[in-house]
């Protein structure tokens, strides 16, 4: 059946930035979907997703990782397949943003951008190809951004990274395709999330994006559930190096 081809029962998925926003939302639409999850968050006092999860039946084990410590990065696969055994979904959402002029951008929140959001990115890539090229199967979903296209205005390391993001996705599909391993990106429009609410607060600037954005309304959180379990099933075996924008249309206009 038609509806199969979206099912991850038997799944395991890890993925990052899950306590909350677009991550929270994707972590139990995966779930709701069948997969068991691996949280890797740098709090383990945190726990309201993890119930959530259990709540729905599935098992979630919580890897304890501080995005921006190499060592606690270069574990965290290693102890998800330590748990469940195999690892058939990694979803890169953790990201952070820095805002300033770019002759006034600071080196330390310049190399503190591209170490979560770019660099981290590629480690836990490289760890996750690594197991799923031994398994023969496995998904890759990377959190790209509109400024994987565009420039932004103040945020130099933030469209450096997320481009950096884009090109890593098409490379590693490149290579693994064939291997049985789906790489492939979410584009995020503008989204009513923490990381937004400046400009959400914002009227003026509030109102001009949503006149700019054909869907008419700011993204919400729970629009990435449906791309993400797309992503991650069989629904997409066909597709490799793709980035699906969610964004109301942004891009199109």
């Amino acid at each position: 059946m038609t509806v199969d081809l979206f099912s991850l029962d038997g799944k395991v998925a890890a993925i990052t930035g899950a306590t909350r926003g677009i991550g929270r939302s994707m972590a139990i639409a995966l779930a709701e979907a069948g997969s068991d999850i691996a949280l890797l968050q740098r709090s383990k006092e945190f726990l309201g997703v993890k119930e959530e999860i259990e709540r729905l039946g599935r098992k979630c084990f919580i890897v304890n990782c501080d995005l921006e410590n190499a060592s606690e990065v270069s574990e965290a696969i290693s102890s998800v397949v330590a748990y469940f055994g195999k690892l058939d979904i990694l979803v890169n959402n953790a990201g952070i943003q820095r805002r300033s002029p770019a002759v006034d951008f600071a080196e330390e929140d310049w190399d503190a951008v591209m170490n979560v959001n770019l660099k981290t990115v590629w480690l836990l890539c490289q760890q996750a190809g690594r197991q799923m090229l031994k398994q023969g199967s496995g998904k890759i979903i990377n959190m790209a951004s509109l400024l994987s296209y565009q420039g932004g205005i103040t945020v130099p390391a933030y469209a450096a990274a997320k481009g950096g993001v884009a090109q890593l996705t098409k490379a590693l599909s490149n290579e693994w395709a064939a291997k049985g391993v789906n790489v492939n990106g979410i584009v995020p429009g503008y989204i009513a999330t923490d990381m937004n609410e400046a400009l959400i607060n914002d009227e003026t600037r509030s109102r001009q994006i949503i006149e700019r954005i054909p869907a008419g309304r700011w993204g919400q959180a729970n629009d990435f559930k449906g791309a993400v379990v797309f992503l991650a099933s069989d629904a997409s075996a066909y597709i490799h190096g793709h980035l699906l924008a969610v964004d109301g249309g942004w891009l199109g206009r």
